[in-house]
């Protein structure tokens, strides 16, 4: 088969932090910026995968969830009970650095992980998982 990722989502409960942080701190691409009947969304992508982007929504954006599940969905999202994203870096120690001096909220200092990887852990804004590893044998830079 010929399948390849082009679009994850994340929910989001303020999308100028959000902004600021995946644009200004991460350095990813704002591909979109879309209001529409009351909501908005962004997409980001890195400059390395311009195929693949990552959507920026509220919590419980689908049209068929009932005020309910968007409220239940937000109360998970401030838990930060929702999952995220795992990036790949060439260097996790700086990486690290410049978003902890960013003021996000650190889960795991770097570490070297018995499967291979040197990896660390932050939630953005919103209180989602951004896990973000460097591969010992990665020459790629994917």
């Amino acid at each position: 088969m010929d399948l390849k990722l082009r679009q994850c989502f994340l929910a989001v409960d303020d999308h100028d932090k959000a902004l600021y942080f995946y644009r200004d701190i991460l350095g990813l691409e704002v591909r979109n910026d879309v209001s529409f009947e009351g909501m908005r969304w962004l997409t980001v992508g890195s400059p390395l995968q311009p195929d693949v982007e990552i959507v920026l929504e509220p919590p419980g954006a689908s049209p068929d969830a009932s005020p309910a599940d968007r409220e239940l969905m937000a109360r998970l999202l401030a838990k930060g009970m929702l999952r995220g994203v795992i990036f790949t870096t060439a260097d996790c120690d700086a990486l690290h650095e410049r978003v902890r001096e960013a003021g996000a909220e650190v889960l795991q200092e770097p570490m070297d992980q018995p499967y291979g990887v040197r990896d660390c852990a932050f939630r953005d804004p919103a209180g989602n998982l951004l896990r973000f590893m460097e591969r010992s044998d990665d020459t790629s830079g994917a």
